[in-house]
């Protein structure tokens, strides 16, 4: 029994020390990238190509999504409101899921499993090849060169596509409002209701999270990237955890900001 207890004990403890390893280095990796902040004007064509993968190639998808999201949060609201005459206020309860929760997070989901993925591949196979350890040779700084641009591409865009996608959300929910026989809302009911309720406190609160959420998943995506080892074995699992990761810290990050911006 006493051995039994040592080893799950040694086991909790690896597990910790691995953890804060990993932490530690994320936020070393973080520091580096902020440092080079300085070198962005120089790497403009970088960063543009980067916005143009995670913003313009997501907008398909995040359309769909979010158009679709809209249409079944305003189905299930509204049936259920309809039951005690309360359907009116749909729009203000559509407006606030989006833009304070449903917006962010589903979008920062769509860009970790679409974009973040991609991005941990890349660095990855650029690892495992030798092709990081070539830049450095050549007194190329791969943090300067590879995850900065990256890093600040995903700040701004995230946040970009999360309006886009509220914006389309909300759309889908008055399309839904109005067309449905159990709910039918007018559109200007619908939008008053909306404005009535969606300040800009509300935007905000939508914008920091986009904001933290896009820095996560490029964080994530780079260190991962840059801790691949092991082949293309490696570089598969490497995809994997930087998906799984990117959604555990989202969700952990949600939960501490809505707090602290409620």
């Amino acid at each position: 029994m006493g051995g039994e207890v040592t080893r799950f004990l040694e086991a909790l403890g690896k597990r910790v020390l691995y953890f804060h390893q990993i932490l530690g280095e994320m936020l070393l990796l973080q520091g580096r990238i902020f440092y080079y902040f300085r070198e962005a004007p120089r790497n403009i064509p970088s960063i543009l190509t980067q916005m143009s993968i995670i913003g313009f190639e997501t907008l398909p998808v995040a359309s769909v999504m979010a158009f679709f999201v809209g249409m079944v949060l305003a189905l299930q609201t509204g049936v259920e409101l309809e039951k005690y005459g309360g359907q009116n206020i749909i729009g203000a309860i559509v407006g606030h899921s989006m833009v304070r929760e449903l917006g962010p997070v589903m979008t920062s989901f769509l860009v970790a499993g679409r974009v973040g993925s991609a991005m941990a591949a890349e660095l990855g196979v650029m690892t495992v090849y030798e092709e990081i350890d070539a830049l450095r040779t050549l007194d190329i700084d791969p943090v300067r060169y590879l995850a900065m641009p990256r890093f600040i591409a995903c700040i701004i865009c995230v946040p970009a596509l999360v309006i886009y996608s509220d914006f389309v959300g909300i759309i889908g929910g008055a399309i839904i409002s109005n067309l449905h026989p159990h709910i039918f809302v007018s559109y200007s009911t619908y939008y008053d209701s909306l404005t009535a309720a969606l300040k800009m406190r509300e935007i905000g609160t939508g914008l920091t999270k986009a904001v933290c959420f896009g820095s996560i998943v490029a964080l994530v995506a780079c260190y991962v990237g840059f801790a691949t080892s092991g082949g293309a074995r490696g570089i598969g699992q490497a995809t994997t955890r930087s998906v799984v990761l990117s959604f555990m810290l989202i969700l952990v990050a949600d939960y501490f900001l809505t707090r602290a911006l409620m």
